[in-house]
């Protein structure tokens, strides 16, 4: 009798894991709020509930008397998934760690009292909270929402006497937050990374580190992705060391984890750490372009109780590049074939079209388009990510 694997989501992000899954003969329950989502294609029952309504989803799922439950790079189904696995009595994780690793005030307190290294944070709700949180900082710092991703709501506040940027850095942020909690933290300098992992059975094996490259200041938007990290052999086992503690702070024992860190002039220290997959097609693309890893396959073997491989068979470089183009409606898009066959280039994809208008990037959400590729190492797989892009014209009417 076949496996029956719920996935929560079934946008183009969980795509991925129905079609693995599928391939993998494992009977698929997609469940999206999105009636129109390009998964419900491919799975075998489609759900239209919002992956985050805990009660309908713990329904369905007894229903259907699944056998695993698992959602591959969103951080807002976490709640959901530990709430079926708990009352299932399938693998998964527990509530408190699902708090945890969603809500970032949570996350940077649990941290602290297991002396792992996060930056200087207040959490604040109101605007006195707020202001008062403010009068700690000497010099620049992060404004944040607790619990929303993809860089939204995030601000970085250089001129700390700026009274007005300031408020409106409360704003903006509020506006972003589901639970109107709201985050202040130093501002940290250094490379920034995340720590690729699978865990199973309390066990906890580091696949990736990846090298992490944003807009900067004052979004933090993410542009770019690859592997395997630059960093140095004794800042690597320095990184891999804060990535385990924290993983094993917050509880998860069984399953992925993202984990983002920050290598400051005092050490690694975690911006943030998610239960899933990484996003930007870190797990589902250049993960397996370097190690020969299939994460997603993993994750589902992991959701039904099975001890994956988690041994490299290849070594090799991969890079993700996003397309940073001015604001405007576009009038033409040209050379997507002629990047498409360059030797290396694996994947390109524009989210937009002719007659489209491009946004300035505020988050994850307004970025046009990207290329992945790879090569024998991580600087030659960069560097046809930036050719490939350069072949890609992108005309625009102001």
């Amino acid at each position: 009798m076949k496996k029956k694997l719920m996935i929560l989501g079934a946008s183009l992000l969980q795509l991925p894991a129905i079609l693995k899954a599928k391939e993998m003969g494992i009977k698929v329950i997609a469940v999206d709020m999105d009636i129109n989502a390009i998964g419900f294609k491919h799975a075998d029952i489609s759900l239209e509930i919002s992956t985050i309504d805990i009660p309908k989803v713990v329904e369905a799922a007894k229903k259907y008397e699944i056998d695993g439950i698992l959602t591959i790079a969103s951080d807002m189904p976490m709640r959901t998934v530990a709430a079926v696995s708990e009352e299932l009595n399938i693998v998964g994780i527990t509530n408190e760690t699902a708090i945890n690793v969603t809500n970032k005030a949570s996350m940077r307190a649990v941290l602290k009292q297991r002396n792992v290294p996060v930056p200087i944070f207040f959490k604040v709700i109101t605007l006195d909270e707020f202001n008062l949180a403010v009068n700690n900082f000497t010099s620049k710092f992060i404004v944040k929402p607790a619990d929303n991703s993809g860089s939204r709501g995030v601000l970085l506040v250089e001129d700390i006497t700026n009274d007005k940027f300031i408020n409106n850095a409360f704003e903006y942020s509020k506006k972003h937050s589901r639970s109107g909690e709201i985050i202040l933290e130093e501002y940290m300098e250094g490379p920034e990374v995340s720590v690729e992992t699978l865990s199973f059975d309390g066990k906890t094996h580091i696949i990736a580190v990846t090298d992490k490259m944003t807009t900067g200041a004052p979004k933090f938007v993410e542009m770019g992705h690859s592997i395997p990290s630059q960093v140095s052999h004794e800042n690597k086992l320095q990184i891999e060391r804060v990535a385990l503690a924290a993983i094993k702070a917050v509880g998860i024992n069984n399953g992925p984890s993202h984990t983002e860190i920050i290598l400051t002039k005092e050490g690694p220290k975690v911006v943030e750490l998610g239960a899933r997959l990484g996003g930007d097609n870190i797990t589902t693309h250049l993960v397996p372009l370097a190690t020969g890893i299939d994460m997603v396959e993993a994750c589902i073997q992991i959701a039904l109780g099975k001890n994956p491989a988690f041994d490299k068979s290849i070594s090799m470089g991969s890079a993700i590049r996003y397309l940073n183009t001015p604001k405007g409606k576009i009038r033409t898009i040209s050379g997507q074939q002629e990047a498409m066959i360059m030797n290396g280039v694996k994947e390109i994809y524009i989210n937009k079209t002719i007659g489209d208008t491009i946004q300035e990037i505020n988050s994850s959400l307004d970025r046009v388009g990207y290329v992945v590729a790879h090569s024998n190492d991580t600087l030659n797989a960069i560097k046809t990510c930036e050719e490939a892009i350069e072949k890609i014209i992108i005309e625009l009417e102001y």
